[in-house]
This record gives C-alpha cells, sequence and structure tokens, in this order.
C-alpha cells in the first residue's frame, strides 16, 4: 500500500517546516515509528518517525525545502509496488525551496518575460515596490512562475548583502536580524500588534511556600537526583488555579476563542542568544516531584539545544521568571495564540502587617498580562487571587 508522507503540524500556529536532513535514501527500507526525517520548526528542530513500514520509494522535499504543514514530502510503498505519478506531481509542486546567501538572480543576463503570466500580481507589484527587475528572477512556483516568495527572498539577500558604512565618529558593530533572533523578533511584534494587553498584579506571601519547597527538597533529591525550585511549585500551582478558571487556559485563534481542557504551561528558558518555551503537558495531573523532574529535564536539554518540536509547542498558558534577575513588577509580551502570560517577580523579604505586629516576611509579586479581547478584568483578577490562596497555602500542592 501507498503512504504518503506529509510535513506534519506542531503547534497551534505552525503553518510550514523545514526539511533540514533525510535519515534514509530513496530505495531504503523503513520500520514504523523509526526515525525518517529531520525538520525544522521556528527555533527547534526534530526528527520525525516514519508512519508506516516499507520501502521510501521517492522523495518528494529535498533537504532544505520549506514545505506548507500536510504537503506531501515522501511515499512510502511496498517492495515493487507502482508509485502513481499524480501523488509525486502534487509533492513537487507545492514545495518551497529554502532561500540561501546565493542570489537567486545574475545581473548580466536579462532575458524578457514573455507574458505576465510568469509573474503572479503580487509579485509584480512587490517588484514594483522593492525596484527588482523581475527579469532576472528565476520563479520557484509552478511551471517557473515568479510568485511573492521569490521577490521577498531577493528583498532579504540585497539586505544581507548589503555594505553599511560606519557613521562619522561612531564605533559601532551592526548583529543582523536573523535567524531565531528574527523570529523571536517577528513573534513579539506580532503579539503586541494583535493583542489587547492588560496588567494586573499581586504581592503573594511566599512563607509557606518557601518551608514546603525546603520540606521536599531533600526527598526529592533523594528520588529524582535534580533541583526543586519555587518555579516548580509555582508552575503546579498555576495548574490547580487554572482549573478553577478555565477560562484563562484559552487560545484565540481565527474562527474564535478555544477553551482547552488540557493545561499545558510552558516556562520561559533564556538562553545566551535565544529563548525557548519548553512545555509541561497535563501539569495539572502531574505530582510537584513529577513536574520539578520534568522541568529539570526540559531545561538541561533546551541549554543543550535538544528540544524537540513536541516539547516546545501544544502550550496554553506560559510563566516567565526575571525575578530571578531581581526585576519586581513586569509586562511580558503574551505568546500567542494563548490568552495570557505570568511573570514572576523577586522574592524578596518585606515588612508586613500581622495580627497588629510588624514581621518580615519573603514576598513575591505575580505580574499577570492578560489578552482583553479573549476575557475581561474580573476572571483575571479571580484567577489571581486563587493563585494567591494556593501558594500562601500550598499543602495542597503535595496531594
Amino acid at each position: 500500500m501507498v503512504t504518503e508522507i506529509r510535513m506534519p503540524k506542531y503547534g497551534w500556529t505552525m503553518t510550514e517546516g523545514k526539511i533540514t536532513k533525510w535519515l534514509k535514501k530513496e530505495g531504503e527500507p523503513i520500520r514504523e515509528g523509526e526515525a525518517l526525517f529531520e525538520i525544522e520548526t521556528e527555533k527547534v528542530q526534530t526528527e520525525v518517525e516514519a508512519i508506516a513500514s516499507g520501502i521510501l520509494s521517492k522523495i518528494l522535499a529535498p533537504e532544505g525545502s520549506v514545505v506548507p504543514v500536510g504537503q506531501p514530502i515522501g511515499i512510502i510503498s511496498e517492495p515493487g509496488e507502482e508509485v502513481p505519478k499524480t501523488s509525486i506531481v502534487a509533492g513537487e509542486m507545492e514545495v518551497k525551496p529554502e532561500p540561501t546567501d546565493e542570489l537567486p538572480y545574475t545581473v548580466e543576463a536579462k532575458p524578457q518575460l514573455e507574458t505576465d503570466s510568469r509573474i503572479s500580481p503580487l509579485a509584480k507589484r512587490l517588484a514594483k515596490q522593492y525596484g527588482i527587475d523581475p527579469s532576472t528572477i528565476k520563479g520557484a512556483g509552478p511551471g517557473g512562475r515568479i510568485i511573492k516568495d521569490d521577490i521577498m527572498t531577493v528583498v532579504e539577500l540585497q539586505k544581507r548583502h548589503l555594505v553599511v558604512e560606519p557613521r562619522h565618529g561612531l564605533r559601532e558593530k551592526i548583529i543582523p536580524l536573523t535567524g531565531t533572533r528574527k523570529i523571536i523578533a517577528d513573534r513579539m511584534t506580532q503579539s503586541a500588534k494583535t493583542t489587547a494587553r492588560v496588567l494586573y498584579t499581586i504581592e503573594v506571601d511566599m512563607s509557606e511556600a518557601v518551608k514546603l519547597r525546603q520540606s521536599l527538597l531533600e526527598k526529592f533529591e533523594e528520588k529524582a537526583r535534580g533541583h526543586l525550585s519555587l518555579t516548580d511549585v509555582i508552575v503546579k500551582a498555576v495548574s490547580k488555579a487554572l482549573e478553577q478558571h478555565q477560562i484563562v487556559n484559552s487560545i484565540i485563534l481565527e474562527d474564535g476563542i478555544h477553551m482547552i481542557e488540557d493545561i499545558n504551561i510552558g516556562v520561559a528558558v533564556a538562553l545566551e542568544d535565544n529563548l525557548l518555551v519548553p512545555v509541561v503537558h497535563n501539569a495539572n495531573r502531574k505530582s510537584l516531584l513529577e513536574i520539578a523532574a520534568h522541568l529539570d529535564e526540559l531545561i538541561k536539554r533546551a541549554k543543550k539545544n535538544e528540544l524537540t518540536a513536541k516539547e516546545t509547542t501544544g502550550g496554553t498558558f506560559t510563566i516567565t521568571n526575571p525575578g530571578m534577575l531581581g526585576i519586581d513588577i513586569q509586562m511580558p509580551v503574551i505568546n500567542t495564540p494563548e490568552s495570557a502570560i505570568l511573570g514572576i517577580g523577586n522574592l524578596s523579604e518585606k515588612p508586613m502587617i500581622a495580627n497588629g505586629q510588624i514581621v518580615i516576611r519573603p514576598m513575591m509579586r505575580l505580574n499577570l498580562v492578560f489578552d482583553h479581547r479573549v476575557f475581561d478584568g474580573v476572571p483575571a483578577a479571580k484567577f489571581l487571587q486563587t493563585l494567591k490562596d494556593i501558594l500562601e497555602d500550598p499543602n495542597a500542592l503535595c496531594q
């Protein structure tokens, strides 16, 4: 039986993936569940397993191709089985080659376009806007037609090849906005433009949470041989609070607001030149020690750039912790299409009134940024109050 291999979809908003490596060659046997190819999606690279056993009879998308989600990229068949040509044509027609640093045009040769049918109307407008001669471009569309992506590839490559002269009197270093840095910039800009962000903050007495961590620390280190942090405690507390306020666990897509039953909490991890958000799936169904062990492993893998697409997608709520750097009040950018993000503030001792006495307590500010398009201020305030109550009496987190 002929089985089409299609570009998988990871995450709520993934639309395409880049094939970085085929792990099998055409004609080689493959077993179901065996690693077949590697893809790059946004900031991570992951192996994809074969969905059937047989022979890799045809590779439709070569290494370096950027392919839309759901498009055929290869075919698995039984030994000696004939592969329908229609499947091959359909797959090859949709593949977009990944741009390289080599300009896809030549200045010397300028053949004239035979008709306007060789360039799409949008590509023609863009070429005029950016001052690009279409006759110097080899189209990647069906039949060699020049499409939007061809024009934008030339625009990007012209920027890369642009020589920037130092300005008078300035010593400067220019960091190109490319790769993961550009992905982060684009996503943050898109989030800021499309979400109606509102910030609510609440101060929490972390005395009991600190005691809970200390009481479990030895037990956890003995069983899991890892580190139990206050972030782990907060992840568990957030998962319990989200069970009571499901609207905060929503994502917003083009067709509306989706209230997700699974509680998948992403935790932002800052690397030297990148930012990754590994996801603890079904955090509310895991014990505190399970969360700590799993998150400890995810963070270690993130620092080694070993995370897979499955480990960084499917999040419904994100936590970020700039408090470890002394930051108290903050307004983190929502990790769209999620509807909220929680920023953890600095843990510091502060004077407060308790039973008519001035006492010193470890206090922490929690900063919730939410999308006002999805829910209003009252649900946001109630969620924060529930989270505060759980952290100030966290014994239930061990159940």
